[in-house]
């Protein structure tokens, strides 16, 4: 990827955080750790450890993990960040705090789901770029006045956590309505496309659509460094997109106290499928789910057992090295534009 000299590389996004190919991993939750971020940001990506729900031993270690393998990598250690949920860190916010001291400040820090405004300033004021993920338009002017660097477009279509079904948007509409709004207020401000982007295609795509790159979740979930199961990744390989769904019955089984707006798209398996339309109950009463839930965790019986994928999966035929799937996802990506 080094000898590129086309679209890609003269990205915005590229360009601003000294990247060969305009790509970030999505800092999903328990899967993006030290060992994806590392491998990712020497691949040329952004590599964001999925801070999340804000652990702070978890997040200490999966540093560690990141700096010890990119020691001798002082480009690609450059290109190493976090990402976190913007209202957990209302709790508790001792992880940020944490990245925030260390002496080789991160290259980014995402905030997701919720207002930053809180949180933003103390980011902002030690010079590091914030990336703020958005779902709405009514989102978007508060999280430029927060002070973001960059937006992410979180189409529906996402894995994991994004707004629910009923009110998310496509990632195809989405991501040009926003990148018409930044050009005639903020013109400075860069856009990430994020919702089903597998692909050369989903990148290439997203760029004719005005964004400046793309943030990638599933796709990377799905490679050897991912810390996902490799049995739950086995039926990502082998599941369509057809197969996800969009609801809170993961939350519920998990006992994640997420904000009703936000709901988690996952494998519709049979504990989901038993549930989905049955959340009421499913509220009233969780006891026996969640027991029944967690044993399929134990038994990495994924048909209890969350799978956290989205509509990209049926994109996913392999469980490839991270750098191999971001190698691949440029190339098809520059043929494409030529």
């Amino acid at each position: 990827m080094s000898c590129k000299t086309d679209r890609l590389t003269a990205s915005r996004f590229a360009r601003r955080f000294v990247l060969e190919t305009p790509i970030a991993l999505a800092p999903m939750a328990l899967a993006s750790g030290g060992e994806l971020a590392a491998a990712s940001a020497k691949a040329g990506a952004l590599g964001l450890i999925g801070g999340a729900y804000g652990d702070l031993a978890w997040v200490q270690r999966e540093y560690a993990i990141a700096a010890n393998a990119l020691s001798s990598e002082k480009r690609a250690a450059e290109r190493l960040g976090c990402g976190f949920i913007t209202w957990r860190l209302e709790q508790d916010r001792s992880a940020l705090d944490f990245v925030l001291d260390l002496a080789a400040k991160p290259a980014a820090i995402m905030l997701s789901f919720g207002d930053p405004s809180r949180l933003a300033s103390d980011i902002v004021a030690q010079g590091i770029p914030l990336i703020c993920q958005i779902q709405t338009m009514a989102q978007l002017p508060g999280a430029v006045e927060a002070g973001a660097s960059v937006i992410v477009a979180q189409g529906g279509e996402a894995g994991g956590h994004g707004l629910s079904a009923g009110e998310a948007r496509s990632t195809f509409t989405l991501v040009p309505e926003i990148a018409d709004w930044l050009a005639a207020h903020a013109p400075e401000v860069l856009l990430l496309a994020a919702g089903g982007i597998a692909d050369g295609r989903g990148l290439a795509a997203a760029m004719m659509l005005g964004a400046d790159g793309a943030l990638v979740g599933s796709r990377l979930w799905a490679s050897a460094q991912s810390l996902a199961d490799d049995a739950a990744i086995a039926q990502a390989v082998k599941a369509s997109g057809d197969h996800t769904a969009r609801s809170a019955v993961f939350d519920i089984l998990r006992e994640k106290d997420w904000p009703a707006e936000f709901e988690f798209r996952a494998l519709r398996n049979a504990i989901h499928r038993r549930w989905e339309d049955r959340l009421d109950d499913l509220r009233a009463d969780p006891a026996a789910a969640i027991a029944d839930y967690r044993a399929g965790v134990a038994a990495r019986d994924y048909t209890r057992a969350h799978v956290a994928v989205g509509e990209g999966t049926g994109l996913i035929n392999a469980n490839a090295s991270a750098s191999e799937i971001i190698a691949a996802i440029d190339e098809e990506a520059r043929l494409l534009l030529g």
